[in-house]
């Protein structure tokens, strides 16, 4: 998989090594950002543009604004969990089954990046208040079989974020929108 490969338009997530305090820094930046970042990416379509997949055989690009808030809701509970219990095991969710829901195919985009925009505030002032130990926590996530620190979910869900967007911006780019 390329950049150029539509599924993973900044390359696919890695993580080799628990953070440094400037890439933390970093990564909570991009979670800052995430909101405003993809309502800019989605301003000005119409209907039918959001109704547009991103990619052959991919979400629309509504189903993808409904997604972000979605998995970022399971990401700030899976911090909350790990900040107030030992390893707690989380319980994974059907992404692609939620896109499909009413909500998520056919919702206005506005109550998602409203959402994403309250949550986010509400997790960036978790994040700037953990201690750098508290990186560290983990939960155990059945899905993959591992525990995962909060380190590691951090830089994922920054990732995650941009992964998105550059969806939207990337076939904006593609149809000259």
């Amino acid at each position: 998989m390329t950049a150029t490969d539509p599924r993973y338009p900044i390359g696919r997530f890695t993580y080799e090594h628990p953070l440094a305090d400037a890439e933390r820094a970093a990564a909570i930046e991009a979670i800052t950002q995430a909101p405003w970042l993809l309502r800019e990416a989605v301003a000005g379509l119409d209907d039918a543009q959001l109704d547009t997949p991103y990619r052959e055989g991919g979400w629309t690009v509504r189903q993808v604004v409904h997604h972000v808030p979605d998995s970022h809701l399971n990401a700030y509970t899976r911090f909350k969990l790990a900040l107030t219990e030992e390893r707690p095991t989380v319980r994974p969710y059907d992404e692609a089954a939620w896109a499909e829901l009413p909500d998520g195919r056919t919702g206005s985009i506005d109550v998602s990046l409203a959402l994403l925009e309250a949550l986010h505030e509400r997790w960036v002032r978790t994040l700037q208040a953990m201690a750098p130990g508290d990186f560290a926590r983990t939960i155990y996530h059945p899905e993959h079989a591992k525990e995962m620190s909060l380190d590691q979910l951090l830089a994922m869900y920054a990732w995650h974020g941009r992964h998105h967007v550059a969806h939207v911006t990337e076939l904006r780019r593609r149809k000259g929108w």
